[in-house]
């Protein structure tokens, strides 16, 4: 997985990685979900994987827009 680069400073992302069709991320209590898109949406998880790779706002937006939309709790 990728560090996530936190440029806020106050994200509860610590890493994730993406393919061309989902997003996993693994916040900072350990937890780490799965979201793809039939689940979460195509657009959703387009825009997570463009805020992860610049690196703020990804925390945000799920809270926001994706809330319990993931396809899988891995753990």
């Amino acid at each position: 997985m990728n560090k996530y680069q936190n440029l806020g400073g106050n994200s509860n992302v610590a890493y994730y990685s993406s393919s061309t069709d989902s997003i996993t991320v693994q916040f900072n209590d350990g937890s780490i979900y799965l979201y793809n898109y039939p689940v979460s949406g195509k657009y959703n998880v387009d825009e997570m994987i463009r805020l992860a790779n610049y690196g703020s706002g990804l925390n945000s937006y799920i809270g926001r827009v994706v809330k319990k939309r993931y396809a899988r709790k891995l753990r």
